[in-house]
């Protein structure tokens, strides 16, 4: 015969109960985001399989913006920031920054002179506070959504002669970005390169005021214009000589300005650029003070993922920085496990 069972253990019964119904939700919820169970449906894996170049990734390294250097520094917070976001990395102090200026390209070793679109990826840390963000020159990004930057690569990397025409045809956001690529301004050093968040992020401060936003930083250093030409004349990696020659000399700085969104502007759309007429907000000085290889450079286990938020900070209605963080992870454990072959040797610069 059977024994009843006590209460005691008809609760812990309904506690297993609930425990496996949240372990498989959480596994189905994982299986979902992966696209396990729904193979058709657009994922992390195949937004980073797309991104391959023909001979295949660079074993080892990041998966995109694979070209780059590591930098050290501080973040001096003017305190202004707080009339937006309570984040303690926006009140007035000094805080830590480890970051990556970077090639936004999966083909490695590329020329500098080849990419027109360069990368900053950036850590901001304060007690019980991290910051991590991933910005790049453009001032609007190509596509309006994950999708569209799925369906650009697999154009871009297609036999079919067509099948970039199809791809502008769907996604008429492209040609302006296209325009921009042809009239930007290139320059001969990261620091002289504005770098944009492009996505929209929402900032709360302490009084519970919400507002949208998007920011970017600002070089101290004036830019001067040079010719792709030119560039190429200055070497295959003169980006990252000049960089580490300008810092040895002097520290470089960048502003961070925050754009306020209007009610209307578009907050989902990083195709889409707000008015200049924005309220900015003046938050700090970003100082760099020390250049390293990457090769066991500070910045090579880092993940830049931009979902990495401080209390005071949150994503918005945009939906690309979920799928960056989802595929960000992807690259960083495929890298990881490739260790064995990454160079782990500091060998400088070359020229």
């Amino acid at each position: 015969m059977t024994r009843p069972r006590t209460g005691i253990e008809r609760g812990a019964l309904g506690g297993f109960l609930v425990i496996g119904a949240v372990v498989v939700l959480g596994a189905s919820a994982f299986a979902y985001t992966a696209g396990w169970l729904t193979p058709g449906r657009l994922s992390p894996t195949k937004i980073v399989n797309s991104l391959a170049p023909p001979g295949g990734p660079a074993l080892g390294h990041r998966r995109n913006h694979t070209k780059g250097i590591c930098f050290t520094g501080e973040f001096r917070a003017n305190g202004a920031g707080s009339a937006l976001s309570s984040a303690r990395v926006l009140a007035a102090g000094t805080y830590p920054a480890i970051g990556r200026f970077n090639l936004a390209s999966a083909e490695f070793p590329v020329a500098d002179a080849a990419v027109p679109i360069r990368g900053l990826g950036l850590q901001i840390a304060a007690p019980a506070a991290t910051w991590r963000m991933a910005m790049i020159t453009a001032p609007f990004f190509p596509v309006s959504s994950p999708q569209g930057f799925y369906d650009l690569q697999k154009a871009a990397h297609a036999k079919d002669p067509n099948a970039m025409k199809d791809f502008i045809a769907a996604h008429p956001s492209f040609l302006p970005f296209v325009a921009w690529v042809k009239s930007s301004i290139w320059t001969a050093s990261y620091a002289e390169n504005q770098f944009n968040s492009l996505d929209s992020f929402a900032f709360t401060n302490a009084q519970g005021q919400k507002s949208i936003v998007r920011w970017s930083w600002v070089p101290e250093a004036a830019p001067v214009a040079i010719t792709p030409k030119a560039l190429m004349q200055k070497g295959q990696n003169a980006l990252e000589q000049e960089i580490s020659d300008r810092v040895a000399k002097a520290p470089q700085s960048w502003r961070l300005v925050i754009t306020v969104a209007n009610p209307g502007d578009p907050t989902s759309d990083p195709s889409k650029a707000w008015p200049t007429d924005r309220r900015t907000v003046d938050a700090g000085t970003l100082t760099v003070d020390k250049i390293q290889p990457e090769p066991d450079g500070p910045c090579r286990d880092l993940n830049f993922d931009p979902t990495v938020l401080p209390a005071g900070m949150a994503t918005s209605d945009d939906p690309f920085p979920a799928a960056r963080s989802a595929a960000y992870a992807v690259s960083y454990n495929r890298r990881t496990a490739e260790a064995a072959d990454y160079p782990h040797k500091d060998a400088g610069v070359a020229p």
